[in-house]
C-alpha cells in the first residue's frame, strides 16, 4: 500500500490511497453491509491513518445489527482493531505517553475521541466527553468514511487515546485490547481498593469478565467467576478463577443479566461494579434500603480513559502472558464475509472473538 501526500491550503493533509482503502457500511436492520472503496483522506492536525491488521467483533457490534441497539445510518462499525500508522496530520499526533507517533507505529487506540478540555475530561472522565465521538458508532460523512474499525483503514481523529503495542504480541491478544481488556482493567480499578487477599466474584465469563479474573489475580486476589455455560467456566479457570469460600468483598457485574445478584451476594462494605458495556438489560429493581444497611457501593464503568488502555497492553505484554488470551479468537475470516462473521459471533457456542481481516 502506497501513499501520496499533498498539502492543500489550510491545515489539512489529503492522502490519496493506491489501491483505496476499503470500508464495510452498514445500511440498517435487514440489511447486508456495503463495501465501499474510499480513494483517500483528509488528515486534519493531530489525525493519523491507521491501516488495519485485524479487527474483531464485539458484542455490542451484534446487538447493533440485530437492532438492540440504536446507531445513526449509514454507519462503518467496529471498535476492536490492531493496526499500523501510515500516514500523519500536518501537526503530527502523539501517543498517550506524550512521544509522537511515527509512521510505521504498531498501534491500539481508544474507542472514544474526546476534546480534553470539558470539565468532564478535566475530571478524567475522557470517555464522557461533552464533544465525545465513537469508533464504530457515528455516522459516515462529517468525519470521512474510516471511521469505524470494519475496514481496511481507519482515519484517527484528534483526542482519541493511541497506545503503541509490542510486534511480539499477536494480532489476536491486540485486537480486543480496545474495548475487552480495557474495560475489564477499568472495572477492577474501579474497585477501588488493593486487591491483595480481596475476594472478588465476576458474573460473566465472556471475554471482558475473563480478562478481569486474570488482571485481579495478577493483583494478588482470590477470584471466581460465575457462568451458566460449563464450557465458559472450564475456561475461566484457565484466566485464574477458583473457587470462592466466603462472601467477596469486591463483585464485577459482566454478564449483563445478575445485576441483583451481584449486589445481593457482595459482603458487607464491598464493591459491585456493573460493567455497562454488556448492556442493555433488563431494568433491576433497587433494594436501596440493604444497600444502606450493608453499606454497599455500587459504581459503574463505561469505557475506559486513556491511561486505563495503556494499563491494559501494558498487562497483555507483561503479565498476562500467562494466560490464553491469543485463544479468544476463535476464527478468522476475510472482511468481506462480514455478514457471515456477524452471524456466526451470534451463534450459539460462538468463540469469545471472530476477527476481521482485510483482503
Amino acid at each position: 500500500m502506497g501513499t501520496l501526500l499533498i498539502r492543500p491550503p489550510g491545515h489539512r493533509r489529503d492522502v490519496a490511497l493506491r489501491p483505496a482503502a476499503t470500508a464495510m457500511v452498514w445500511l440498517g436492520e435487514g440489511h447486508r453491509h456495503e463495501m465501499i472503496a474510499v480513494p483517500g483522506v483528509s488528515l486534519g492536525d493531530g489525525d493519523a491513518l491507521v491501516a488495519v491488521e485485524m479487527s474483531t467483533i464485539c458484542g455490542s457490534d451484534v446487538h447493533t445489527v440485530q437492532g438492540r441497539r440504536a446507531a445513526p445510518t449509514p454507519l462503518v462499525l467496529g471498535h476492536e482493531s490492531v493496526g499500523r500508522v501510515i500516514a500523519l496530520g500536518d501537526e503530527g499526533a502523539l501517543a498517550v505517553d506524550g512521544t509522537p507517533l511515527r509512521i510505521g507505529d504498531r498501534v491500539v487506540w481508544s474507542v472514544t475521541i474526546s476534546c480534553g478540555a470539558c470539565d468532564r475530561c478535566l475530571r478524567g472522565l475522557t470517555q464522557k466527553c461533552r464533544t465525545l465521538g465513537k469508533y464504530g458508532h457515528d455516522r459516515v460523512g462529517a468525519h470521512g468514511d474510516l471511521t469505524g474499525a470494519f475496514g481496511s483503514h481507519v482515519q484517527l481523529r484528534a483526542g482519541t487515546a493511541v497506545v503503541r503495542v509490542p510486534e511480539a504480541l499477536s494480532a489476536s491478544v491486540l485486537a480486543p485490547a480496545s474495548c475487552a481488556t480495557a474495560t475489564a482493567w477499568a472495572a477492577v480499578a474501579r474497585a477501588g481498593r488493593d486487591l491483595d487477599g480481596v475476594g472478588v466474584r465476576i458474573h460473566g465469563a465472556g471475554l471482558v469478565g475473563l480478562s478481569a479474573a486474570a488482571i485481579a489475580v495478577e493483583q494478588g486476589a482470590t477470584v471466581e467467576v460465575l457462568d451458566p455455560n460449563p464450557q465458559r467456566r472450564a475456561l475461566a479457570e484457565r484466566f485464574g478463577a477458583t473457587a470462592l469460600e466466603r462472601e467477596p468483598e469486591v463483585v464485577i457485574e459482566a454478564s449483563g443479566h445478575a445485576v441483583a445478584a451481584a449486589i445481593d451476594g457482595v459482603a458487607v462494605g464491598g464493591t459491585v461494579v456493573l460493567v455497562g458495556s454488556v448492556f442493555p438489560a433488563d431494568p433491576v429493581p433497587l433494594d436501596a434500603e440493604g444497600i444502606v444497611r450493608r453499606m454497599v457501593t455500587v459504581t459503574g464503568v463505561h469505557n475506559y480513559s486513556g491511561p486505563e488502555l495503556a494499563g491494559a497492553v501494558a498487562f497483555l505484554g507483561g503479565r498476562g502472558r500467562a494466560y490464553p488470551f491469543a485463544e479468544a479468537v476463535g476464527e478468522v475470516r476475510p472482511l468481506s464475509a462480514l455478514d457471515e462473521a456477524l452471524a456466526a459471533a451470534s451463534a450459539p457456542g460462538a468463540p469469545l472473538r471472530i476477527g476481521l481481516v482485510p483482503a
